[in-house]
C-alpha cells in the first residue's frame, strides 16, 4: 500500500508542475497575440492538445484516477493482487497517444510484406525499413561485432533514438558520413513512404548518385533534418528489422516511458527459410547446394551449427515473449508468416488491433491489391505475392535431405511454433497434407 501512496504523491506533484507550465505558456501566447495584432479580432489561445506535454497531462490524469480509485479501496487485496494492479499502472506511457511498432524477424520470413502493412497505413505513420543495416555493416569487421552484448546495446540505442525522431546516433554509422545531415546513402530509402513524401523531398543535386532513390518522385539526397521534422509530425512510428536477435535485450527500450512500444515477432517454418535463402543468397549457400546434390550433410559443420544457433535464438526470444514477463505484458505478439499468407486481411486486423492503431482503408486496399498478384510480378524481394501460394512454394524446392537436417537441429523451434515434421519426400511434396498446426499464440 505504501508503494501506491508514493506513486500517487509523485503523480500529483508532476501534474501540478505540468499544469503550471501549461498555464504559463497559454498566458504568454495570449500576450504575444495581443502585442502582435492589437487592431485585429482577438485570437483564441494556442491549442496544445496535440503536444506531448498535453498527452502527458492526460495520461497523468488517467493514472491518478486509477490510483485514487484503488487507494483505500478493497484493502484486503493480497500482495500478489496489489502487485498486478501496479503492473497495470506500469503499462501507461507518456507518449501522448503515439504508438511505436517494432517488427522483429529474420531474413526470408516475409518481413518486407508485413512491414508494408504498416508502411501503407497512411499519412500519420512514419515507417523505417531496416535502419540497423548501417550499424551491422559498419561493425562487421569491428571488435564490437564479436560481442553480442555490445552490439545488442547499440541496436537498442539506435532504435530508441529513431522512435524519438532523433537520427543523430544512426548518422554515426552511415558511410560515407552525412554532410550537414544530408546523405545519399540511406539503405532502402525508397521502401519508406515517409522518406519520399513531398515535405522530405529535397531538390535533386547534379552528379550525386543515390542508389536507393525514391520511386514515387524525384528527390535529392535525404535530408535527415527534414526527416526528423516529418517524424515529429506523425502520429505513429514503425520500424522493421531482421537484426535484433534477442528479445530480452530490448527491455530498457520497452520500459522507456516516453515510448509506447508494441513488438511483433514474425516467424516462419525454418525449412521454408532455408529454401528461400538458398535462392535469395545463392552465393552464400553454395555449401548447402553441394550437400543437396551429394545427399550427405555433416551435422558438425559450421553451417549446420549456425542454422541451429539461429533457430535457438528465435525460439528463446519467442519463449520470453510468450511467457509475458511484467515488462512485456500486452506489448508482445507472435505471428506466423504462414497464417498471414493464408488470411492476410484477418491477420492484419489482428496486428493493428494489438498495436492500438486503427486499421486504415489505405492498408486494406493495399492488401487486396497485393495478395492476389500474378506469378510474373513476384520477384525475390517483391511485396506483391499470391500469398497463399507463396507459403507452400518451398516444399517443391528444398531437397528432402535438407528438410531432415532442419527438422533435427531446429526441432524444438518447429514444435513451439506448430510446424509438422515430414518423414518422407512424398509427404513433403503433397500439398493436401498441411504442415501447419492450428495454434493460438496468446
Amino acid at each position: 500500500m505504501k508503494t501506491k501512496y508514493a506513486i500517487l504523491f509523485i503523480c500529483i506533484v508532476a501534474l501540478v508542475i505540468i499544469e503550471k507550465e501549461s498555464n504559463i505558456l497559454s498566458r504568454v501566447s495570449d500576450k504575444l497575440i495581443q502585442r502582435q495584432a492589437p487592431q485585429q479580432t482577438p485570437q483564441p489561445p494556442l491549442d496544445y492538445s496535440n503536444t506531448t506535454q498535453n498527452g502527458s497531462l492526460m495520461m497523468l490524469k488517467m493514472l491518478l484516477s486509477k490510483l485514487i480509485g484503488t487507494v483505500g479501496y478493497n484493502s484486503s487485496l493480497s500482495e500478489e493482487q496489489e502487485e498486478e494492479e501496479l503492473d497495470d499502472l506500469g503499462t501507461y506511457s507518456f507518449s501522448g497517444g503515439r504508438k511505436h511498432i517494432l517488427l522483429l524477424a529474420t531474413t526470408r520470413t516475409g518481413s518486407s510484406f508485413v512491414g508494408e502493412l504498416f508502411n501503407q497505413h497512411g499519412e500519420d505513420m512514419f515507417y523505417l525499413f531496416e535502419p540497423l543495416w548501417h550499424v551491422e555493416r559498419m561493425l562487421t569487421t569491428a571488435s564490437e561485432s564479436n560481442n553480442g552484448t555490445v552490439l545488442s546495446g547499440i541496436y537498442r540505442d539506435v532504435l530508441q533514438g529513431l522512435f524519438l525522431c532523433d537520427f543523430s546516433l544512426l548518422e554515426k554509422y552511415i558511410a560515407p558520413p552525412p554532410k550537414d545531415h544530408v546523405t545519399p546513402a540511406l539503405f532502402r530509402r525508397e521502401s519508406s513512404l515517409s522518406l519520399c513524401e513531398e515535405s522530405v523531398c529535397s531538390p535533386v543535386v547534379k552528379y550525386v548518385f543515390e542508389r536507393f532513390h525514391c520511386k514515387t518522385r524525384r528527390c535529392g539526397p535525404l535530408n535527415l533534418t527534414l526527416a526528423t521534422d516529418s517524424c515529429l509530425l506523425k502520429q505513429h512510428h514503425a520500424v522493421k528489422t531482421v537484426r535484433v536477435r534477442q528479445l530480452d535485450t530490448l527491455q530498457p527500450l520497452v520500459e522507456d516511458r516516453r515510448l509506447d512500444v508494441r513488438i511483433i515477432q514474425l516467424v516462419r517454418d525454418p525449412r521454408a527459410i532455408l529454401a528461400s535463402r538458398m535462392v535469395a543468397f545463392s552465393s552464400k549457400y553454395q555449401t548447402w547446394k553441394t550437400w543437396a546434390q551429394d545427399g550427405q550433410v555433416p551435422e558438425d559443420d559450421e553451417e549446420v551449427k549456425r542454422l541451429k544457433a539461429n533457430c535457438d535464438q528465435i525460439r528463446m526470444s519467442a519463449e520470453v515473449g510468450l511467457s509475458q514477463p511484467r515488462w512485456l505484458r500486452r506489448r508482445y505478439m507472435l505471428v506466423r508468416y504462414e497464417d498471414i499468407a493464408r488470411y492476410p486481411m484477418q491477420k492484419a486486423e489482428e496486428m493493428y488491433r494489438f498495436t492500438g492503431i486503427p486499421f486504415s482503408p489505405q492498408a486494406r486496399e493495399w492488401i487486396l491489391r497485393n495478395t492476389q498478384t500474378m506469378q510474373e510480378a513476384s520477384g525475390i524481394y517483391s511485396t506483391q505475392k499470391n500469398s497463399s501460394e507463396q507459403a507452400e512454394k518451398w516444399r517443391f524446392s528444398i531437397p528432402f535431405t535438407l528438410a531432415q537436417v532442419v527438422q533435427r537441429v531446429c526441432g524444438p523451434t518447429m514444435e513451439l511454433f506448430g510446424y509438422r515434421f515430414v518423414d518422407d519426400e512424398k509427404t513433403l511434396m503433397n500439398k493436401s497434407i498441411s504442415l501447419l498446426e492450428e495454434k493460438l499464440f496468446l
